[in-house]
């Protein structure tokens, strides 16, 4: 089985307009870069906590799915079983906050550094042609609850929802370009103390992802260069993170295609 802990060639939907793009670069918050041994360090993209974008936002879920977005059964292989740590381990990022397993939620607390995060650990687990699911919600803060990293064949990359000020949903890296600053970009309104359903699908041709049964992300990598952003690599090959903000997760799941 693949593993992505180890240093490889270079964490980041649709382009928006030029002007959202940059106020997403501005006033962005989360991490700091996406790393690669050769070329230079991409550009900080920063912003005060719990601004967003200014683009325009849609919530999601307020689009009709089409018939190949439709959710498939609940089905395959539960990753937690919502009373234990088992198969998991708290990402070592550095100030991480406490962990704590409630009624069935895996919760992230805020710590006195930036990410919050858990690991998985047991192995077993595919890196192509597979679909995760898992529920997550936004408790208190406003940046990402959901930094969702993932394999893809011998790399990884990393799903973003509500980063950069709490509205910006995208994959980082693609080509050493992260979330805020690649075709995946995507600005979304974000409520907290509400549940959004996730679900991720990888594929030999495509990266896709769901929220509350609308498309988010359809991307279409090619040759270009996937992987993830420096702050995150504690979380491959599998794992999900938390920005300066207070998450529970629920229901996480993967299945093969």
């Amino acid at each position: 089985m693949m593993s992505c802990g180890k240093r490889y060639d270079p964490m980041g939907l649709a382009l928006l307009p030029v002007a959202a793009i940059a106020g997403a670069m501005i006033l962005g918050l989360s991490l700091s870069g996406c790393k690669e041994p050769a070329p230079p360090a991409q550009p900080s993209v920063t912003s005060p906590p719990g601004q967003a974008p200014k683009a325009p936002a849609e919530k999601p879920g307020t689009e009709a799915p089409k018939p190949s977005e439709t959710p498939a059964a609940e089905d395959g292989r539960a990753l937690f079983d919502g009373k234990t740590l088992t198969g998991w381990k708290v990402s070592p990022f550095g100030g991480e906050g406490k962990i704590e397993i409630k009624d069935g939620q895996l919760i992230l607390h805020q710590g006195a550094g930036d990410l919050t995060g858990v690991t998985w650990t047991a192995g077993g687990l595919p890196n192509m042609n597979y679909e995760v699911s898992l529920e997550a919600m936004r408790v208190d803060g406003g940046d990402f609850f959901c930094g969702l990293t993932f394999p893809v064949r011998n790399t990884c990359c990393s799903l973003i929802v509500g980063g950069w000020g709490g509205s910006l949903v995208g994959l980082s890296c693609f080509d050493y370009q992260d979330a805020a600053n690649n075709e995946t970009t995507k600005i979304l309104q974000f409520d907290n103390k509400r549940w959004y359903k996730i679900r991720l699908r990888v594929t030999e041709k495509k990266i896709e992802a769901w929220i509350d049964d609308s498309q988010v992300v359809d991307a279409e990598p090619g040759e270009r260069k996937i992987s993830v952003r420096l702050e995150v690599e504690e979380s491959q090959p599998f794992g999900v993170a938390a920005w300066r903000t207070m998450a529970a997760l629920r229901n996480i799941r993967i299945r093969p295609l």
